[in-house]
Formats: structure tokens, sequence, C-alpha cells
């Protein structure tokens, strides 16, 4: 056999070639590892093959017998570097080098499973959706390292010999530690951390001022209490935190695990143990380091994990030891050996290695190691040796945190931040020029005048000493850092503590939240970032993912086309000529006994004798599907026979890492091909009631650039097959070619075209599709590939692309058998949630792997398509063609670049609707949907001249393109004229994409607009779109968690998607924006009161007040009613949320926060400041009340205007809310009246005298009147004249529950 030379590296194989006889001997070795469980399936796979943003299917065969040629696309693409969400990988070893140092963009990054593996040249690097299981992203242009280019060495760990191992390269200890401080350095570290925030050194400075002489303007203590209070607070959490993780990590390293000591195994501690011990691990027991393994207590060295610690996932994993060191297990005396593995890395789904027994090398993968944090499970003991410890472990190497995110509303808070610093200098600027001029005016006085004297005449110690004047120019120079100290709570230090206080609040309502509980999976809502709970009621764009985010990813055999003939389309019509097989299967989050309908048309071919091609193909169909995987099957529970003394096949747990091969095992048991048992070298399979032993000689595992996986098996009459399953672009590509014979070419072409017919017929239905092929291998094909895949699978260097070459040569011409449609059916809700976000304003875009065809048909299924859109279809495989297709849709639906529909989107943004747009929809799809959609769908650059000429202003446009067209389109040049087209659709959907393509899409609407993005997702190919967007949310669901930890807020079903933005968004939004404005008013108007006084002072930067009522005033008189009310207010309940969608474009239009509000509010706050002044200054003027009174009645009359001015606001009135807000003016006058009691104090007993006077309690009353009567008559004719929405349906939800109570019913309960 012979293959295209751009596939294959030169091999340095055998002269000596092994006949087929000899085959067995040397295959034994070959084989073993081979089933490796690798992340290739621990997803759903038929996304997965569907991923790749290159269509191999435009791959066309240069002659019969030989591999496809590489297609244009790749050609084109083989600039790009792949990238996965963790580092990006090198090119093959044909590429040039300046290929290898290009960088990567956002339409050629493809992720990789494999990391450091090199891809062939010709292949564009394409994506492995699901398996990928990054933890974190890394820039796009970060770099990973490779652990075998040739400056870095392999490690050597020599077996039983740590002395040996350790004493060249002094490796590091098993010691742990996740601590960040200890007892030294933990003040001056921490103290350095929270010195980062600038608002924190901007107190520093303003407190240091204070306490130098010229400046001490509040007392030295006073000034200080503030930011030592919220040091120390800080202090105190982290220092508890940081003792957690030391008592943890005391307690990990102490821990202790069984190690070959002097032929014995002994209990030695974790924290002792080094790289190349050898270590022996009993059944529940976590591994204490990453262990390659070489033996286990099943005779087959088949070895079960569970990786919870580790990523997340629930299900077992499967790990081998190699048959060559079962001796090491025999006799103890005897462990030794060399192993050469990869240098430490964070990739916890490869591990390239190889182990030297003497002369034998054997090749070592990601299935031969476990990884610390991994617990063992139903197995008895594992023994392995140590190959990284300590903090080199992949655990460790791992832990890291998600990337930091701020809030929307927080980027506007900085900006008027700035202005109110503007502000601040103005008026220290005004008060330092009046000290200026009222000092040259009186510069001839001031000898007589205090303070200004240039000696003391008094009596005493004090007589004739020199007074402390500076001259003008410094006096100027200290009055404004003065006033810089006085007005400092300008730029206010309680709001970042009352903005992360509230944040808290809203989390822990948002997880007690139980319409947002899973019950199906048990779990709750997850808050796992505190810092943009705000985001979620201005989100514009929602980025979904398809498989198991809109559906269940419980995936069910519906449909299969054998031979041409389809099967499984009765079965969705219960009938008499159906019946049903009970199998087990290791569901995720249920243990019931799925029930699987089987076809009887199909029953009654496969019950009938092993002759004919349409028979022998449907066995070999099933062959492939109990195979071709790597499930592995448990028995559960014993069932036996007694009559017939045989074994009852049902009582099988297939535990397996991805839904899919599940579903096919599961189907293909059910029509009596039933996987029994799978080793490192050979499997069993029940056919019909007969055992059937076939010997694995080789598994190549699925990858992003074959979209395939395919095993080499050995039947017992010595004939050589491989069963290869795989995405239909990839295996229609590869199947056999004419051979010349009229009759089979005819007969064979009807066949696939009749496959073909069916794929795309289960792709309209929304099935995921598989095809499936096989072939017969000769003597030297087998001999020719078994030398490669040996060469490979012990190759130090690239190892990951010769296995792709290896699988080239057997996976080409082969034979189509047929193909699979599974049914992976939408969550509950879904429909209905779409419908609400829609009309709420935001628009959902879903990227997924899966064909164009299905993800129509699932978009027309939850309602995101609708009958009355126009579709734009993009499927270009060249940038040309690409940009032809983009300019003839704009052109063809009128679409204006964004600049020019800037205008016309903000006048309607800004629009207010009436209580009439507030209307839920119960719309619902007609079964002909699909029809519909398609006789109006539009293909971008088909315009048919008879097209009538029709105006599609009010049109509603779909846009589906496909990721091979992304590839060219997510270039600079393009970029423009998608993000036009994109963004003038009410739907888009992304097919076919790579997860870095997701992120891409993302970036493309993040960078280019204002508007808040989230993504949600449930599998580890979505962790890089889900850190990309502003918000990111993770489901709970069948693929693991990585998700979920790379998230910011989790959850268990993507309906719930709909309260968490219609309801806590929107509450979120409104209590936060209110508090920021709040915040600024409240600091605002006292610092103003502050400074309306320092100009009748002779610009002195005198006080009235005391310093401490100045320093509780934000800390204590008025904090604690603006964390309850940011908490608890509502302005409606989530009734009348959920009723109303278009209610939460009031935080689109950005209503409760703007720079117009924040101006009004501004005003506002002067009015209210003038009238705290002059009210008391004219009541007062010709009395002998001191500064000292005069400052208490400012006090008492700051806090109470302040308060009522929020209860003003208060939508909610709970008994909290009346304890926090009058509570808050009580502790004030009792404070005060403590403050007064201090004889020490120069304002000791003034509230007493002022308390009695009835002119200071009518003073009170008349600045609270006059403070807020602006504001109450404002509020009246707004609301009366232009109401908006929510003011709109408050009235209308306040006038239901009155009728509600004057008719006797009790009103629905509101819960947060």
């Amino acid at each position: 056999m012979t293959t295209d030379a751009p596939l294959l590296l030169s091999s340095s194989g055998s002269a000596d070639s092994p006949s087929k006889q000899q085959a067995p001997a040397r295959t034994s070795i070959a084989s073993l590892g081979c089933l490796c469980t690798t992340d290739s399936f621990s997803s759903s796979l038929y996304e997965d093959c569907d991923t790749a943003s290159v269509n191999l299917a435009d791959e066309r065969e240069a002659e019969p017998g030989h591999c496809r040629e590489e297609s244009d696309v790749s050609r084109v693409a083989e600039r790009f570097q792949s990238a996965d969400s963790h580092f990006f990988h090198r090119l093959s070893v044909e590429c040039s080098q300046k290929e290898r140092q290009q960088k990567v963009s956002w339409g050629g990054a493809m992720e990789m499973q494999h990391s450091p593996s090199s891809l062939e040249t010709g292949m564009v690097s394409s994506s492995h959706e699901k398996p990928n299981r990054s933890q974190r992203v890394r820039h796009k242009s970060s770099q990973f390292e490779d652990p075998f280019s040739p400056e870095h060495e392999p490690r050597l760990i020599y077996i039983n010999d740590p002395n040996r191992t350790n004493d060249r390269y002094e490796f590091t200890g098993n010691e742990i530690r996740t601590s960040k401080y200890t007892l030294i350095t933990f003040l001056p570290k921490n103290l350095f951390i929270q010195f980062h925030r600038l608002a924190y050194v901007y107190f520093l400075v303003i407190a240091a001022l204070n306490q130098l002489p010229p400046l001490a303007v509040f007392g030295r203590t006073a000034s200080l209490f503030p930011l030592l209070f919220v040091l120390f607070v800080t202090a105190i959490k982290d220092g508890y935190e940081d003792w957690r993780r030391h008592r943890s990590d005391r307690n990990e390293n102490n821990r202790e695990a069984l190690v070959l000591q002097h032929g014995d195994f002994r209990l030695k501690k974790w924290k002792s143990i080094c790289a190349g011990e050898v270590v022996k691990i009993h059944a529940n027991e976590t591994m204490p380091c990453d262990m390659v393994l070489l033996g286990t207590s099943d005779p087959n060295g088949i070895a079960y994990i569970q990786t919870m610690n580790l990523d997340g996932e629930s299900n077992l994993k499967t790990r081998y030891a190699r048959q060559e060191t079962t001796s090491m297990i025999c006799d103890a005396v005897s462990y030794s050996g060399l192993i050469k593995c990869e240098q430490p890395n964070r990739n916890i789904y490869e591990f390239t290695a190889t182990m030297e027994l003497g002369s034998q090398r054997v090749p070592l993968g990601q299935s031969n190691i476990v990884l610390r944090g991994c617990q063992l499970k139903n197995t008895e003991w594992i023994i392995g040796v140590v190959v990284y410890a300590g903090q080199e472990t992949k655990a460790m190497l791992n832990s890291t945190i998600s990337p930091s995110k701020s809030s929307n509303l927080e980027s506007y808070m900085n900006r008027e931040t700035l202005w109110l610093s503007a502000f601040l200098l103005i008026t220290c600027s005004v008060v330092a020029t009046g000290m200026g001029v009222w000092l040259f005016k009186n510069s001839k006085n001031l000898d007589a005048l205090p303070y200004y004297r240039r000696k003391y005449f008094t009596f005493g110690r004090e007589n004739r000493k020199d007074f402390k004047f500076y001259g003008i120019a410094l006096e100027i120079f200290f009055s404004f850092l003065s006033s810089v100290i006085i007005f400092q709570i300008m730029i206010p230090i309680s709001l970042y503590i009352t903005m992360e206080l509230v944040r808290v609040g809203q989390s822990y309502f948002m997880i007690g939240d139980t319409r947002m509980y899973d019950s199906n999976s048990g779990s709750r809502f997850q808050c796992r970032s505190l810092n943009i709970n705000e985001d979620l009621g201005q989100i514009r764009y929602i980025f979904s993912d398809k498989t198991g985010t809109l559906t269940q990813n419980k995936m069910e055999f519906q449909q299969a086309s054998i031979y041409g003939k389809n099967y499984g389309s009765s079965l969705q019509v219960a009938s008499d000529f159906s019946h049903e097989i009970s199998t087990t299967e290791s569901l995720r989050q249920s243990g019931k006994k799925p029930k699987i309908n089987v076809d009887s048309a199909l029953m009654a071919l496969l019950n009938q004798p092993l002759i004919g091609e349409e028979r022998i193909a449907a066995h070999d169909f099933f062959l492939t599907l109990a195979a071709c995987n790597t499930v592995i099957p448990v028995s559960t529970e014993s069932s036996h026979d007694m009559v017939n003394g045989v074994d009852e096949i049902g009582t099988i747990d297939y535990q397996g890492e991805s839904p899919d091969e599940q579903a096919l095992v599961t189907a293909a048991a059910a029509y009596g091909y039933t996987l029994v048992e799978r080793t490192t070298g050979h499997i069993v399979i029940d056919v019909l009631g007969n055992r059937l032993r076939l010997d694995v000689l080789g598994l190549h595992e699925f990858d992003s650039v074959r979209k395939r996986m395919s095993v080499v098996v050995r039947f017992p009459d010595n004939n050589v097959k491989v069963l290869v399953k795989g995405a239909d672009t990839s295996m229609l590509s590869i199947l056999k070619v004419e051979i010349g014979d009229g009759l089979y070419d005819s007969l064979h072409a009807k066949i696939r075209e009749a496959t073909e017919n069916h794929l795309s017929g289960y792709s309209s239905e929304g099935l995921r599709t598989l095809v499936i092929g096989s072939k017969n291998l000769t003597d030297a094909e087998f001999i020719e590939w078994q030398e490669r895949y040996e060469e490979a699978s012990t190759s130090m260097h690239e190892r990951s692309a010769k296995l792709r070459q290896a699988a080239g040569l057997v996976e080409c011409n082969l034979t189509l058998l047929g193909a699979t449609g599974i049914e992976d059916k939408l969550q509950d809700g879904v429909p209905e949630a779409i419908e609400s976000l829609r009309q709420a304003g935001i628009k959902v875009w879903v990227l997924t792997g899966d064909k164009q065809e299905t993800a129509i048909s699932i978009g027309l299924s939850c309602r995101l398509l609708t009958q009355s859109m126009r579709s734009i279809i993009i499927n270009g495989s060249s940038e040309f063609e690409c940009r032809r297709l983009l300019a003839n849709a704009k052109a063809e639906f009128g679409i204006k670049s964004a600049d020019s529909r800037r205008d016309s989107q903000r006048s309607e943004d800004l629009y207010n609707g009436d209580i009439s747009k507030l209307r839920s929809s119960n719309g619902h799809m007609s079964e002909n949907a699909v029809q519909n959609f398609e006789l109006t769908g539009v293909i971008a650059g088909e315009k048919s001249e008879y097209c009538e000429k029709v105006t599609f202003d009010d049109t509603e446009l779909a846009l589906i393109i496909d990721g091979s067209s992304l590839v060219y389109i997510l270039e600079k040049d393009l970029e423009s004229e998608l993000f036009d087209l994109a963004t003038s659709c009410k739907v888009v959907i992304c097919c076919r994409v790579a997860p870095l393509q997701k992120a891409g899409i993302v970036d493309l609407i993040k960078s280019r607009t204002s508007d808040m993005t989230l993504a949600i997702g449930d599998g580890a190919n979505d962790v890089s779109m889900i850190q990309m967007a502003d918000v990111g949310v993770g489901i709970c669901g069948q693929e693991g968690r990585q998700a979920v930890m790379a998230s910011d807020f989790a959850m268990g079903q993507f309906r719930f998607l709909k309260r968490l933005l219609l309801v806590h968004g929107h509450w979120n939004y409104q209590r936060i924006a209110y508090m920021i404005l709040y915040n600024f008013y409240r600091n605002a108007v006292f610092v103003l009161m502050l400074f309306w006084y320092i100009l009748y002072t002779a610009y002195s930067a005198t006080l009235a007040l005391t310093d401490w009522s100045s320093v509780f005033y934000s800390l204590i008189y008025t904090s604690v009613p603006t964390v309850v009310v940011g908490i608890l207010d509502k302005d409606l309940s989530h009734n009348t949320l959920l009723y109303y969608p278009r209610l939460y474009e009031a935080g689109l239009r950005n209503e409760a926060y703007n720079l117009t509000l924040f101006w009004i509010t501004m005003l506002d706050t002067l009015w209210q400041s003038l009238v705290l002044f002059y009210v008391p200054f004219f009541t007062y003027n010709i009395s002998t009340m001191d500064i000292w009174s005069m400052g208490s009645l400012w006090t008492i009359s700051v806090v109470i205007i302040v308060n009522i001015h929020l209860a003003m606001d208060i939508r909610r009135w709970v008994l909290i809310t009346h304890l926090a807000v009058w509570g808050s003016i009580a502790a004030t006058f009792l404070c005060m009246v403590l403050i007064d009691s201090i004889p020490i104090f120069p304002n000791y007993g003034t509230i007493y005298n002022m308390a009695a006077s009835t002119t200071y309690w009518l003073s009170v009353c008349l600045i609270i009147v006059l403070g807020l009567l602006p504001r109450f008559l404002g509020k009246v004719i707004y609301q009366t004249f232009w109401p908006s929405d929510i003011q709109i349906a408050r009235e209308a939800e306040l006038l239901k529950k009155l009728s509600q109570q004057l008719g006797g019913s009790r009103p629905e309960s509101d819960v947060s």
C-alpha cells in the first residue's frame, strides 16, 4: 500500500519485517496501553467530530489506492498555528522555522487535544471541541514550551532508586505549600498587596499629611482610624484564610502512604516521598504524587480512578499498567528500570514517556499515569513509581485562579470619581486662593492677629515664644493640603467596602433561590465571582454552546443507516413491531436502566445467517459500535442462570467518559452485540449469544485533525481489520473509490448516495451523526502499519503527529458500513427561556461544533429561529469567497456599517415604551417550521434575478456561518464586515467552530462595542469563551466541571438563565447603580456643607464638627442603611419581571446610572448643602452660639436628611429596612450624646444644651423640608408626565395587590 508522501515521516523501521504469523508476538507490545481513556472521549464525540474549521470532505483523491490530498483550505490555512486554551502547538518538522514562529489568530486558532504534538504538513490545525480540558485561558501570544525540544532533556527516573534519581537532578520533594504568608512575611506582604488599591494609597497619603503639625486638621488618631480599620479587617480575613491553607498543607503533607523500603512496603509521610520511589495505594486512597503504574490488583492491569479533585469530573477513568512490568509485582526485589519522561508541565491530559526494561523499550502514555489528588476506586490496590512530586505535580502546576473581572458600573464609577477628584481640587484651590488673598489684605495686621503674631504675648512658659508662621506662600500651600484632608471623603473609601458587602448579600440570596435549584443533578446556583453581580442586568449578547447547554447531553440512539437502508424511523411511533431490551449504563446523574427501542426489521436482519453483503455490513456495523470506543464494561451485580448455567447479559455497567460512546455501546448491546470485557490486549463481545474475542492490535483515538477514531483488531480466523467511526466530513473523503467493477461501483455509489441523504435527514431532525466504515488489511498493509505504529508509540518526540500519520496508513479506502443518528434532547424550558431573553432585548448567539443542519433544527426547536426570519448562510472555502459572500449579503439586505447605524440605534435604545409593550409570549412553533425556514432562507451570494424587490427594514435576519469560513473571516480586514452583518441580525448561529473560534467571536463583539457579553457552556471546550466574555456561566452537566470551575456563575439548567438575568440581574443592577449615586451624594453633601463654612472662617480650614463626627459620618452614621437597601430593596416583584421581559431593557439603556443622572444628583447635592449651611447660619446669625453647637446641629441635620433622602427612594419596606434607616438616625444621636459627655473634648455638654432648645428642632425640620422639597417635586412631575416602564409596571403591580387585598385574597409572596 502506498500513501501520499506529505502524510508520512521518514521511517527507521527494521528491515526484517515480521510476517503475519509473527505479528502477535510483536503486537503484544504495541497494543499494550493503547486503550487509554484520555480526554478524547470525555465529551460528546460527534460534536467533536463536527468541530473542525476545515471541511475535509473537500479533499479529493489523487488516484485509487491513495489517501486524499490536502484540500485548498488546508493549503491556505497552513500559515495558522494551532492553539488551545493552555498553549500553542508547534507545527510539524516539515514546516519551516518561519512558519513555526508565526503568531496565532482567532481565525486559525484551533484547539488540539494532544498538547505538544505537531501537525502534518498540509493539514490545517483544527479543533477538538469537547475533549480539551483546559483549566485557564492564556493570552494569545503566550506559548507553551515543548518539553521534548532539543534544549530540554527528558527527565530520567530510576525505578526504586531514588538516590540515583535525585542525585543528579535534585528534584523537588513531595511537600506542598499553598499558603501565601509566613509569620515573618505576613505583615509586610499583606500590606503590600492591600496597597495595590490606589484608593488605599490615597487615604494613606491623607492620613500621613494629617500627622504633620501645620496640617493637623483632625486629631491624629481620628484621621488614622478609617484606614487602619479597613486594613485591619482585611488583614484579619487574609490571615484567617492563609491559616486555613497552612493547616490544610500540614494535614496533606503529614498523610502517610506505603513506600517500598528495604524490600517491604512501609508507611512513610507524603512530604518525605521523592521521585523514583515505588508506592502502593489501596482502594479509596488518594494519590500522593504523579506515578507511572507498574501493576494493579486486576490481572489485566486495569485500575479505576476518580479525578474529581483534579478536574471536577465524578465519572471513573481507566488507567493501565504495562504487562511488561507485571513481573516486578511478583518479585519485589526486581523493581528496576529507567523511565524517560517529559519535564513537568500543566497539561493533565498528556504524558509522553518511555520505559527501558533491560534491552526492551516500552512506550508510556497518559493512560499509564495516575496524578496526585486522584482517588483509587473499584480496584483493590495499585503499585507505581513516582515521576513528579510536590510542586512539580500536574495538580499543583494547575492550581491557578480565574482571571479577575471588573463590572461595567465600576468603570463608570471610576469615571465619576475622576470628576469628583477634579471638583475636590477646585474646592481646595478656592480655599487656598482665598487664604492667600486674605493673608495679603491683612499682611500689615498679622502681628496683631492670633496664630499670626511673631511672638506670644502671655504669661507663663509660652511668653515671648515664636509663633509658627511660615510665610504667605507656604501658608497657601498648607491651606491647600489642609483642605484636601478636610474634603477627603469626596472620594469615598466607604464605597469600596459597601460594594463588597452588598455583593456578598446579593450572592447569598441568589444562591438561596430555590427556583434556580436543579433537582435532577442536585446542583444549586453558585456565585463564583463577587465582582460582577450588577453586570447580569446589562447583558446585550449571550453566546451559548449547544450540546449540554441547550440540550441535555443524554444521548439516545434513534436511527441508523446500514447498507443504504434507514432503520429506526418507526421508533418515534410506538407499534407492535418494536420491542424493548433493558441494559444498564453508567449514567452520571441517574442510575436507572435505559430502555432502548429496537427496530424489528433490523433485528430480523441481524438474526439471519451471516451471508450476503447486507448482512455482513450490518454485522461489521454493530461490531464497530461495540469495539471502536474506550468504554469499559464493569459487572455491577451477579446474575447467574441456575438452570442453564450461564451468566446473564444485562448486568453490565458501562464506564465511559462520553455520553455518545455510552449511547452507541448501549445501542449495540440492545441489538445483540454486547461488549462484555475489555483489557489492554483484547475485547470480548457477545454476538447474539456467542462470545467473540478480538485481539486489539492498536487503537487510534479521536483527535481534532483526523476527526475520527479507529481500532485495529485480529479476528479468531487471523484476519486483521480496521474499524473506523468519525464525522461525515472526514469519513466520506476516505471511502473506497471505484475499482473498475461496474456493477460493484454502481451499487456502492447508490449506497453512498443513500447514506448521505440519510445523514442530511438526521441532521435536519436535530440528530448527531456519525459515519461507520471498515477495511480488511492485507499482510503488507498490516506490517507497514505495525512498524510505523510501534515506532510512533515509542517516540519521545512528536509522538502524536507520528501516531496520526500511522493512522493514515489504514484509515483510507474504507468500506462504507452506514451511519448513526443520536438524539440529544432539549433541556426543559429552553424555548421559553430564549423567547423571554429575546423579548428582553438580548441577542442570543449559538456557537456549536455540530453540522449546519443540526444547528438549524435545534435553533427552530428552541425558538431561536422563527418562520418569519430570513436566513443568511455563509459557507466559504477561501478568503476571496468569504469576502464576496459577506459583501453580497450586506448589499442584498441593505446592511449599513456599524458607524452609520449608531445614531438610529441610540435613538432606539433611548425609547421608553408603554405598558402595552410589556407582554409575555406564548408562541408555538409549527410542525413545518423547518420547511418554512428553509424556504425563506437566502444563501449569500446566490441572488435570484426573479426575487421580488422587498424592503428588509423590518425583516428579522438570521446568520448561519461555519467554522471554515471563520478561519478567513476572523482576520482584521474581514472582521468589520462580519461585525456589520452579524450585529444586524437577530440571531447568529456558528456551526463547526473551534473553542478558540468561540472566544474569537466573543472578542469580536466585546472589542468593538460597549455592550455586555455573557457566555454559557458546560464543557472544557467552552472555557476560553467563558473567560473571554464579560460574564461567564457554567452549566453543571454531563461534561464534567471544567466550565464551572472557570466560570463566574454556575447553574444546573439553561432555563435558570432567564431568572438569573431578568430577575436577579435587574435587581442587582438597580441596587448597585442607585447605591453608587447615593454614596456620591451622601459624601458630596457633607463636603460642600463644610466648604460653605470655611468660606466664612477666613479660609482657615477650621471645622465646626468634632473629629470623631467627621470620621463616623461615612463609617457608622450613614453606612448601614446603604448596605441594607443595596441587598434587600426591590423595585418590582419577580413575577412582574418574568411576565414583562422588556423591563430588562432598563439596564440596557443605562436608566439607573448614567452621566446625566450623576450631574442631576450633584445639582440636588449642591442645593441640599446650601440649605444645610444657610438655614442654621441665618437662624443663629445674631446669637452667641459657639461653633461646636453649630456643628452639632449640622451633624444631626445632615444625617437625617441623607437618610430621609434614601427613604424616599426605597421601594420595598421590610422590618430590617426600617431598623436600618431610622435606627441609624437614633444611633447618630446616641453617639453625639456619648461624645459630648466626655469632659476632655471641647464640645463637652453641647448636645444637652441644644436639645433643650425649640429653635434647634425647628431648624432641623426646616432643613429637611427645604432640602428635599425640590427632589420631591421633581419625582412627582417626572413620574406623572414621563413615567418609565418600571414605574408603570410598579403602579400596575400595586393596583393588583390592592385589588387582591380588597377582594380578600392574599397576594403571592415574593422571595429573593
